[in-house]
């Protein structure tokens, strides 16, 4: 009786020791790959509990969860032979954890290289356009450059991102220049815009007060009330020149109906004949010529 209850309780440690040797717990983020005696599995553990015959079977947990990985800053020259400094981020997951687990050997270190050198091949095929205003389609061909090895591997690219993008000073002051000179020339066509439309409608209003001169005395009153509402102590009132024009055209029709002017000759003027001059006296000669005059009685 003491021999059987020996053997049970022999049996007892060792299902004990079975259970904590060979009960191991995956996680919901975790998928178990099970290696017996170095072969695969073929069935995945999934999450909860699972049972492992000990010092026979290896589980390696693979996560599943979305891994970021930032890609080291790459320098490059690109196509139209600038300078930049660029760095990425690549969002990927496992979807296949026995290839993530046999086909390579470390794979996010492989992830990690694969970006990197596609990285620097797509900033030599682009221009520096692209990569700092066309981001979207560099954005799509960096994940088609790692989605072809990542599948191989059991591995999903969810998103490929270019973070910043960092230029030499000279080309930044460059850019600003071009910058302010493309502002300054909106700027200019814009205000040009502006002084044809004014004088469009400046040369519409004129049209109009030539054809009515009363506009004119109008606008100058409706001026007299605007700065006269300032409660200014001087009133400097322009005086038109059209106004003037309009005074002297009146002034000129009254002249005309008071007072004709009689019509002038059309033909050559008359010439005044020449002057005869007197017929000169000739001197006394002789005896006649120093006799003196008599004296008046007294």
């Amino acid at each position: 009786m003491g021999v059987v209850v020996e053997i049970l309780a022999v049996l007892a440690v060792l299902g004990v020791l079975w259970l904590a040797t060979g009960v191991r717990v995956v996680q919901q983020y975790e998928r178990g790959v099970v290696f017996r005696l170095g072969r695969v599995r073929g069935a995945v553990r999934g999450p909860g509990p699972t049972l492992l015959v000990p010092l026979v079977d290896r589980m390696r947990k693979v996560n599943v969860q979305v891994i970021t990985m930032p890609v080291p800053a790459q320098e490059g020259i690109t196509r139209d032979n600038v300078s930049v400094r660029v760095d990425a981020v690549v969002y990927f997951r496992v979807v296949e954890p026995v290839r993530a687990t046999v086909d390579v050997q470390n794979y996010p270190f492989a992830m990690s290289q694969v970006a990197q050198t596609s990285l620097r091949s797509i900033i030599g095929k682009s221009e520096l356009d692209d990569l700092l205003s066309g981001r979207e389609n560099l954005h799509r061909g960096l994940e088609l450059m790692l989605e072809s090895p990542a599948t191989g591997w059991g591995i999903h690219i969810d998103r490929v991102e270019i973070k910043d993008v960092a230029l030499p000073d000279s080309m930044k002051r460059s850019m600003a220049r071009q910058a302010e000179a493309d502002r300054e020339r909106r700027a200019r066509i814009i205000t040009a815009d502006g002084e044809y439309q004014a004088a469009s409608k400046l040369a519409e209003a004129a049209a109009m007060m030539d054809s009515t001169p009363a506009a004119m005395q109008l606008r100058l009153l409706q001026t007299v009330v605007e700065v006269a509402a300032e409660k200014n102590s001087t009133l400097v009132l322009p005086f038109p020149v059209e106004l003037l024009r309009f005074f002297e055209s009146a002034t000129g029709a009254r002249k005309d109906t008071a007072a004709p002017v009689p019509p002038q000759p059309t033909g050559p003027p008359a010439v005044p004949p020449p002057a005869v001059p007197p017929p000169a006296v000739p001197p006394a000669v002789g005896p006649a010529a120093a006799r003196p005059e008599p004296l008046p009685e007294g």
